[in-house]
This record gives C-alpha cells, sequence and structure tokens, in this order.
C-alpha cells in the first residue's frame, strides 16, 4: 500500500514540472490533477474519471498508471461499479428473415441493371464514334508532408552541474540524465529537445553550429531547443 497523491506529487516535483505544463501532456484539467495530489477524489466527477486520470497522470510522468488505478481500486472501490449490460438482441421471424434477404438482392439486382443501361447508353450514343473507355483522372499528387528542421545541440561544461535531456517534452525518451563536468561535452539531435538544467550558467551551448546563451543563472531552469534557439518554459 501506498500513498497516491504524495507519490504523484513527489514525482512531478522531482521533474521540476507545474500543473500548467503537466495539463498540456496530460489533457487533464490543472484543478483534476490537484485533487488527485491532494486525495481529493471527491471532486472528480466520478470513479471511472478518476481511474482514467489517475492511469494518465501516473504514466506521463513515467510511473506504473495500472499500478496507480488498482491501488485506487482496493481502497476507495467499495461496492460493485455499474455495468452496463447490451440488450439481448432479438431474432426476427424467420419469414422476415427471408423477405429482407430478397428485398436486399432485388435491390442490388436494380441496382446493376440499371448501371448497365446507363453506360451502355453513354458508350454508344449518336456521335460517339467507335466505344471507348471511359478516361481516368490521373490520381493528384500529394505533397510530401513538410518536416520540422533538425536541431544539433552541443552542451560544453564550463563547471559542474547537473542535467537532463529529453526528445521533445518532458515525458519523451530520456537521452542524457546525469553530472557533468568541466570541459565534458554532449551532443544531441532531434526536432526538438527538452531540457533540465540545474546550473545553466555552467554550460556553453551552440544550435546547428551557431551559439546560443542558455536562459537561467545560478538555479535550475526548464528549456526547449528547437533550430531557431533556445527558450526556457514558464515555471512556477
Amino acid at each position: 500500500m501506498f500513498d497516491l497523491g504524495s507519490s504523484l506529487r513527489d514525482a512531478r516535483e522531482r521533474r521540476r514540472l507545474t500543473f500548467a505544463e503537466m495539463e498540456q501532456v496530460t489533457k487533464v484539467r490543472a484543478k483534476y490533477l490537484r485533487a488527485l495530489e491532494e486525495d481529493d477524489f471527491a471532486a472528480l466527477p466520478g470513479a471511472t474519471y478518476v481511474k482514467g486520470f489517475l492511469r494518465a497522470y501516473a504514466e506521463a510522468l513515467g510511473l506504473d498508471g495500472q499500478l496507480y488505478v488498482d491501488e485506487y481500486n482496493s481502497r476507495f472501490v467499495t461496492g460493485a461499479e455499474e455495468r452496463f449490460i447490451r440488450p439481448r438482441r432479438m431474432e426476427p421471424p424467420r419469414e422476415v428473415r427471408w423477405i429482407e434477404r430478397h428485398a436486399v438482392v432485388l435491390a442490388l439486382a436494380a441496382i446493376a441493371l440499371i448501371t448497365v443501361v446507363v453506360v451502355g447508353a453513354w458508350r454508344f450514343a449518336p456521335g460517339s464514334g467507335s466505344p471507348q473507355a471511359p478516361a481516368v483522372a490521373a490520381p493528384a499528387r500529394v505533397p510530401a508532408a513538410s518536416q520540422a528542421p533538425l536541431t544539433r545541440l552541443v552542451l560544453r561544461a564550463r563547471g559542474t552541474t547537473w542535467i537532463e535531456v529529453r526528445n521533445a517534452s518532458p515525458v519523451g525518451r530520456l537521452l542524457f540524465q546525469g553530472t557533468v563536468r568541466r570541459s565534458d561535452v554532449q551532443r544531441f539531435t532531434a526536432a526538438r529537445l527538452w531540457l533540465n538544467v540545474g546550473t545553466p550558467a555552467r554550460l556553453t551551448a551552440t544550435v546547428n553550429g551557431r551559439a546560443v546563451r542558455l536562459p537561467g543563472a545560478t538555479t535550475p531552469k526548464v528549456m526547449v531547443a528547437t533550430a531557431s534557439g533556445v527558450v526556457a518554459l514558464v515555471t512556477g
């Protein structure tokens, strides 16, 4: 048994993420995420929503969503959940089924006959010359989907600091996590990079060969790097 709310809060704070950032990732309103961390399940619309939000929030923080749902069920779901039973479909009488099948066959035959008559009248109309197959329009060319330019980020340490780098977002694939020391060099390539830097002033950075200034100074900072540069995310 473990405390659902506090474990979610600890995981979020370790990543230095705000409710606003997690709302963008999970698509769950920030007030509901806050209620989950406070174990205030009565503030959510119902048990089904609680379990769905728990799973989404836990997995967005890199946790086992099913484990949180199971813990919630064992501690808070005391009665049998409402189940919706699909009504049994009544089979129509045999005579009705026979009529329906024959009606479908007759309808398909009528459509086929009308199609043959229309096509024949068009192909052999006066002045049309010898029968010709209808022209088939060439398929339209679909333009290739535009791709975001690659971001080639190089980080050089001027001192000791801790960094975490992920692909695209705070829940993206982990590219690096650890402490770098003076003269260490780390290189990353992706369309978009998410960074969590302990002391930005102890790093120098280049993006696609161009020197850029990292936002922040001596306090931890969350930022995003793209081909156009590095910007800080609003935290607090």
